[in-house]
């Protein structure tokens, strides 16, 4: 039977250049850079996290970067048509980017509604974040805030309402809920549119950035981390490159494009840890110095120093011998351990690093509620371009699979979008819902990105094959890929990926996943606290849920070619017919 084959629609095209560029700039370049790296390297002692860093995006990064937009480029397809035309086997790979993408959009956009959350404060004088709010008797200050500090306090305790475990849901603040359902909005409304003394103490934080733990680099957890950032922070893997690319002219340098997005979004994730690992440097360093003076007072209540005082200076040298002539007495003072390091490790970490970071900072500056509302607008910003490439790898296989009747306008499929992701994310509004941002952060961001790499990778380079990958580059730029592209593309990075998956793997299988609760009586510390039962298995399933379709699609094409390669008849038939595999698969060529 003769196929009846659907005219050709003319692609839609980019109006110039520099739109693909700033597109791909904006969507590469967002929160993973000023919210997620720094962090990052904040968890895993700041010089050692950026050794594997650059490593990854040398060899995993740029690469698969570079190969994303060229095939993009080439086949003027999105990611489920792309893979599908590659090889029928690997169909899937198209439907895995699409999950990780609805899933990461989730996540990512509650960080917006933090944001927005944060910039409507932002205009009050004095800040909410400058000082610590009265007890309820209005008799002295909050204690669990004099115990951290306001910032802390106002992220954990006025923005999260956080509970003390992830098992604890609490109930939905309404004031997230409002924030969320604006941010979400804002996605709609954009994406309809189209396609159209202190320098000493921050040296501190600085060198601490920039000096590497070589221990730490023994964890493999480490290099899953960096290799993950590499493609959460370029957005690889999620199918909008493709996407965007596809728009291109056939003849585009996508080499150059491709350098030139990796090196901007590095270059982007460093400056920005540059201001954060200073401003820590200045915490790390306030919080030692309170330390030492909350100490020595209580020293000097308890002993009398007739010849010397205790001071700051020489508070070592006291201590020291204190301890060696008056153990019991010293003991019993029940003194805080002063120590810089552990400041700086623990000072604030995780998902709020930057929200208690800057708020902090711009608390004393002058005009402070001006320096907040620049700084949130600009956050906000960045993570809405990003958001429109997200919202892109999922609608564009959403309209290959042919998934709904050509009737419906997209307007109202991203209309539909929008809201279920809105409902769907309503978890991450409740007491424990920044637990929920964590693990989504961790596992959905991690090994599936991984998984999808390696499949990308290997399809273009074994499946349609190096020699005829290498036509495709010189047509469009004129040149074929020199030694470095083809080393990485057939050994390097899929090697890397390969060896890094499965030693995390390992690791994991070997140890019980934590998480950090707060937990102001052991601050700077976060109490660390293992998952339960049934929340590991919610992670196992995030981490294995969004690659699921590729061996699936790849079984039922085998199956599907056997029984059409077979003379006798069977009852699965039907269910090969090209019919019902357009609503399973975008069909191939």
């Amino acid at each position: 039977m003769e196929e009846t084959k659907e005219p050709r629609v003319e692609r839609p095209k980019w109006d110039n250049k520099a739109q693909y560029l700033l597109t791909c700039i904006g969507f590469a370049v967002g929160l993973g850079n000023v919210w997620r790296f720094p962090y990052l390297c904040q968890i895993y002692g700041g010089g050692a996290f950026l050794i594997p860093y650059v490593i990854a995006l040398v060899f995993e990064g740029i690469p698969l970067l570079y190969l994303e937009m060229a095939v993009g480029q080439r086949l003027r397809m999105g990611s489920i048509g792309v893979w599908n035309s590659i090889s029928p086997l690997l169909g899937g790979v198209g439907i895995a980017s699409m999950l990780v993408s609805f899933l990461v959009s989730l996540f990512y956009n509650t960080i917006l509604a933090w944001v927005f959350w944060y910039l409507f404060h932002s205009f009050q004088n004095p800040l909410p974040w400058s000082q610590c709010p009265l007890d309820a008797n209005l008799t002295g200050y909050n204690v669990e805030c004099v115990k951290s500090t306001p910032s802390n306090y106002f992220w954990y305790r006025e923005t999260l309402k956080i509970t003390d475990n992830i098992e604890t849901s609490g109930s939905l603040n309404w004031w997230l809920v409002i924030c969320l359902a604006s941010a979400w909005c804002v996605v709609y409304i954009c994406f309809i549119k189209g396609i159209s003394s202190i320098g000493k103490v921050s040296t501190d934080g600085l060198v601490y950035l920039f000096t590497p733990n070589w221990e730490i680099l023994k964890n493999p957890q480490v290099w899953l981390d960096a290799a993950t950032q590499i493609f959460f922070s370029l957005s690889l893997g999620v199918g909008g490159l493709i996407a965007f690319s596809s728009y291109n002219a056939e003849k585009n340098n996508c080499e150059r494009d491709a350098v030139l997005v990796g090196v901007i979004n590095s270059a982007t994730s460093i400056y920005s840890c540059i201001p954060i690992f200073s401003i820590l440097g200045f915490k790390a360093n306030t919080a030692f110095n309170s330390c030492r003076m909350e100490n020595i007072l209580a020293l000097t209540n308890k002993f009398e120093f007739s010849d010397q005082n205790i001071t700051a200076d020489n508070y070592v040298d006291w201590v020291e011998y204190l301890n060696r002539t008056s153990p019991s007495e010293v003991a019993s003072l029940d003194l805080r351990q002063c120590d810089l390091q552990t400041f700086l490790d623990e000072s604030a970490s995780g998902t709020g690093l930057v929200f208690i970071v800057f708020t902090e900072a711009v608390v004393s500056m002058p005009g402070s509620q001006i320096w907040a509302i620049l700084f949130f607008v600009m956050l906000f910003s960045l993570g809405l371009s990003s958001m429109f490439g997200l919202i892109e790898g999922v609608l564009t296989p959403i309209h290959d699979l042919k998934l709904f009747p050509r009737w419906i306008p997209k307007e109202l499929i991203t209309a539909g979008l929008c809201l279920a992701s809105f409902l769907t994310a309503l978890i991450f509004t409740l007491g424990s819902g920044n637990y929920w941002v964590a693990i989504f952060d961790s596992y959905v961001g991690s090994v599936p990105l991984l998984v999808i790499a390696f499949f990308e990778i290997t399809a273009v380079v074994y499946g349609r094959g190096m020699k005829k990958f290498s036509e495709d580059i010189c047509f469009m730029t004129g040149k074929r890929p020199n030694l470095y592209w083809k080393a990485c593309w057939m050994v390097i990075s899929p090697l890397m990926l390969l060896v890094v998956l499965v030693a995390y793997v390992a690791i994991q299988a070997q140890t019980r996943p934590s998480y950090s609760a707060w937990n102001p009586d052991q601050f700077p510390l976060a109490e660390q606290k293992q998952y339960p039962d049934w929340v590991f298995s919610i992670i196992i399933l995030l981490s294995v849920l969004p690659v699921i379709p590729i061996p699936l699609v790849a079984l039922y094409r085998l199956i599907c070619s056997r029984i059409r390669n077979s003379s006798a008849p069977t009852d699965l038939n039907p269910y090969c017919n090209d019919g019902i595999y357009i609503q399973i698969i975008f069909k191939s060529k």
